[in-house]
């Protein structure tokens, strides 16, 4: 009779475990959608059309950034975490510069920084409802593997390994334009593209093996004599920092703004049909 209550007991915590299992998978499912269709706790919503809602505007994405930080799954699930950032291989020429000859490829780009994000100002045009946004970011770092060859300031190179740059205060102005397009009776934001302008305070970078590894004390006074001169060497690797913040920024606006329909971000704004006429605009 015991070893017939042991065995029952023992059936019951195998299928209290699974059905465990099944439950957090469930629960794993459900919180993955295509779109919200009800604005989340997190978004406070502002109304272009009344006073102050440039104000409202910036603490709105002042939320949402402090949200993504913690963790929206569908973002997640694309991108992984926001900070530290999983960024796609970089590859990147510039040819006939003063300052620069070089041809660069980053891989296992991993950026850091961007959880202590300070939205400044988000500034959205009733025209056509673009935006522009002042970020401010206290440090940046990007972590990388790359291949380089070339010139910058005089100095040839020619190396491969491991490498970061690091940015202080690094104020961002972001333009970004969009497209009102509606799906289901919500109106949504197509971000069609980005632009950014970037000032800093100062950019620190490191190579290893810049000269192929041919010798560690040239690799060392190389690298220091481009910190000293940090502002030039900035012009030489401007293209690669301004496309990773882009794209870092264009993918995050792109999935964030198809899943949160525009309508939770501005109340009244206006549909598609309303904005552009009696043309229709068909989706994204």
């Amino acid at each position: 009779m015991l070893q017939s209550s042991k065995k029952s007991s023992c059936l019951f915590r195998k299928i209290t475990f699974i059905c465990g299992l099944i439950a957090v998978n469930c629960v794993n499912e459900v919180k993955s959608v295509e779109f919200y269709t009800e604005k989340p706790a997190f978004l406070p919503s502002c109304k272009i059309y009344q006073p102050g809602f440039t104000k409202c505007s910036t603490n709105t994405v002042q939320k949402l950034i402090d949200q993504l930080v913690i963790g929206i799954p569908e973002v997640v699930k694309e991108f992984g975490t926001f900070d530290p950032m999983h960024v796609h291989d970089i590859y990147f020429k510039q040819d006939n510069n003063d300052v620069a000859t070089v041809r660069a490829n980053l891989s296992e780009v991993i950026v850091k920084g961007f959880s202590k994000t300070v939205i400044k100002e988000s500034r959205v045009s009733k025209k056509d409802f673009s935006w522009v946004t002042k970020i401010f970011l206290p440090k940046m770092r990007l972590d990388a593997k790359y291949k380089m060859e070339g010139r910058i300031l005089l100095i040839p190179l020619r190396g491969a390994g491991k490498m970061f740059i690091e940015i202080d205060n690094l104020d961002i102005i972001l333009y970004t334009k969009t497209r009102l397009y509606q799906k289901a009776g919500y109106t949504f934001d197509n971000v069609t593209a980005v632009r950014v302008d970037l000032n800093m305070t100062r950019v620190q970078t490191n190579f290893e093996n810049i000269f192929n590894g041919q010798s560690k004390e040239v690799e060392r006074s190389t690298n220091e004599f481009f910190n000293e001169n940090w502002r030039d060497f900035y012009e030489a690797l401007k293209p690669i920092i301004i496309e990773t913040v882009e794209t870092i920024l264009y993918d995050i606006m792109h999935k964030v703004f198809n899943l949160i329909p525009a309508n939770f971000f501005v109340e009244d704004i206006p549909t598609p049909e309303q904005l552009y006429g009696n043309k229709k605009s068909s989706g994204k």
